[in-house]
């Protein structure tokens, strides 16, 4: 049978059904693709999402760990925070934090649920700091600290890792000319300038009457005004001021504190100058502070007997005979205060006498392993008599023991003739590559030229010529504070005088100025008659200070806390990713 022959029409269905087929064919296959796509992308998305989420809640593991290190540190320095570390090992975010951590976990990358990875410290040598204070030097501890976080019932079951180091920096104070715990002022009614950093940890009233320069970085916790204290009505400021740092001065800088345990109102810093009451733990945030605790000398003098023995490195076990004692140490002498109108019963330190004494004896000595004593510190607990006031003072002393020397007292401290300056041709001048680590620390510190002398304490000012001293220690101690109608002095006055210096007679002076709290016992107010004609200034930092290894002994320390590296890593890992 002869089959139909195909017309044009019914070869144009049959393509046409053809077409239709590879068409649908072909979209199918791209829906296809597309539906697959799409849900690998969700898929993608989600898991990134998740990721992202993971990475989140991992920092937010070290976040807490963090605020924890950072808040011990602040209070109780480096050892709070050794000792601490096993418990922060075992802190995360909880549903006691806030429900929404309910349903993850975290482990500290080695997969031990519920921990976080904190490394112990490693120390770095004296190193130059990062913002906000850059410049400065200080000792750092790295900490690491890392968390693995994933949500166990999310649909892409992914866990981020956030690794975070944070530098624990210890700021040894004396890198600073001038530095207070609380509001700093400084006036000048002749031309000054301040080598070297300053800092207020609050405001700053800068308020000269002549020309005043700062030669470095200056900065503040509060603001930095051109102007007198609210509380100072001697009128306006009739003197130019000049930085020349770029970019100075610089206000509204985080606080810088000692970590004595508690808030560092000037009140709460003094305590690190008074012996310790009964009772207080030595390894106390404030225990650990206190200069009493620390220095390798103790010396009390009571009413009827004068003792010393070794510090608390062993347990205050050895004594001084008291024959030894008598080589360096008078109670028979008397002067007197024209600014406190008191007559002082001092404690007198022969320094020559002593750093005879520290190189011989055989009692400090021999516990220190036959090293020469660097520290003492002065316990007075003598009855006190009215119209007097139990002192400090210290003299001869151009030559120091040689790992230096701090002298520490709650009492008012004053410093008679040239101070650490072992090569008299650099008296009188900047050079201090001839003097030895030092500091003088006290309720107030006065300092009585090389021409002083008790019998003319009694006589008017006009006849208590001083001449030409130099002094190279850094100073820690109290001041009086700005009232209404008192100027306080400022840090100008910081060192107190009692002689007729006038523009003839410098007095040098290489340090650094640390007023930390208010005088407790030398409280007379800065501007009274018959006390003082100023000497001529010649006040410079002391370079010293920046090498770790010139600072004064016992030298306290600011503590700051610098983020130094945060970075996402791939769980299980607890070191940080290679630099570029």
């Amino acid at each position: 049978m002869e089959r139909p022959k195909l017309t044009q029409k019914n070869r144009q269905a049959g393509s046409a059904l053809v077409l239709t087929m590879v068409m649908t064919g072909a979209a199918l296959a791209i829906l296809a693709g597309a539906m697959a796509w799409s849900a690998s992308n969700a898929k993608l998305n989600e898991r990134a999402n998740g990721y992202t989420r993971s990475v989140a809640a991992a920092e937010a593991g070290t976040e807490k760990v963090l605020s924890l290190i950072s808040r011990d540190f602040l209070l109780g320095g480096d050892k709070l925070v050794r000792d601490n570390l096993a418990s922060y090992r075992l802190v995360t975010p909880t549903a006691a934090d806030s429900t929404y951590w309910a349903d993850w976990e975290f482990n500290d990358a080695s997969g031990n649920t519920g921990q976080t990875f904190v490394q112990s410290g490693i120390s770095s040598n004296y190193a130059v700091l990062t913002p906000a204070y850059a410049g400065l030097r200080g000792f750092a501890t790295t900490y690491t600290v890392v968390s693995d976080a994933r949500q166990p019932g999310a649909v892409e079951n992914v866990t981020g890792a956030v690794l975070q180091q944070l530098q624990l920096a210890r700021i040894p104070i004396f890198q600073f000319a001038m530095y207070t715990s609380g509001d700093m002022e400084v006036s000048c009614g002749a031309p000054f300038t301040i080598n070297g950093r300053v800092h207020s940890n609050k405001q700053l009233y800068v308020e000269p009457d002549s020309s005043l320069t700062f030669a470095s970085d200056v900065t503040a916790v509060g603001d930095i005004l051109f102007g007198r204290h609210p509380l100072d009505t001697r009128g306006p400021v009739n003197g130019t001021v000049l930085y020349q740092a770029p970019g100075q001065p610089v206000p509204r800088q985080p606080a810088l504190y000692l970590p004595i345990g508690m808030t560092n109102t000037p009140t709460a810093i003094r305590e690190i100058i008074e012996p310790p009451p009964a009772g207080e733990d030595p390894n106390s945030p404030l225990g650990q502070e206190r200069y009493y605790n620390l220095a390798e000398l103790i010396l009390t003098v009571s009413d009827t007997a004068t003792n010393a023995t070794s510090g608390s490195f062993n347990g205050f076990t050895t004594t001084v005979p008291t024959n030894e004692l008598a080589a360096f140490v008078t109670m028979t002498r008397s002067f007197y205060d024209d600014r406190e109108s008191k007559t002082m019963r001092p404690i007198d330190i022969d320094v020559g006498a002593f750093k005879d004494w520290s190189a011989t004896n055989s009692s400090v000595r021999v516990a220190l392993g036959y090293k020469d004593v660097s520290s003492i510190y002065i316990w007075d607990r003598r009855t006190p008599i009215a119209n007097t006031m139990r002192v400090v003072r210290v003299s001869n002393g151009t030559q120091l023991p040689p790992r230096g020397l701090t002298v520490a007292t709650a009492r008012p401290l004053y410093v008679q003739g040239h101070f650490n300056q072992s090569d008299s041709t650099n008296l009188g001048t900047t050079n201090t590559s001839t003097t030895l680590p030092a500091s003088l620390v006290g309720d107030a510190i006065t300092i009585l030229s090389v021409n002083w002398t008790d019998a003319n304490s009694v006589n008017t000012v006009a006849n208590r010529d001083a001449q030409a001293t130099t002094v190279n220690a850094a100073i820690l101690a109290g001041a009086v504070e700005t009232t209404l109608g008192n100027y306080g002095g400022g840090m100008e006055n910081f060192p107190r005088f009692l002689e007729s210096w006038g523009s003839g007679n410098t007095f040098t002076y290489n340090g650094s100025m640390i007023k930390m709290f208010p005088s407790r016992y030398a409280t007379n107010m800065w501007g009274k008659s018959n006390v003082y004609d100023p000497p001529r200034r010649e006040w410079a930092y002391d370079i010293n200070f920046e090498d770790g290894t010139k600072l004064p002994p016992l030298t306290p320390s600011l503590q700051k806390v610098v983020r130094s590296l945060w970075a996402t890593v791939a769980p299980n890992r607890t070191t940080a990713p290679a630099g570029p």
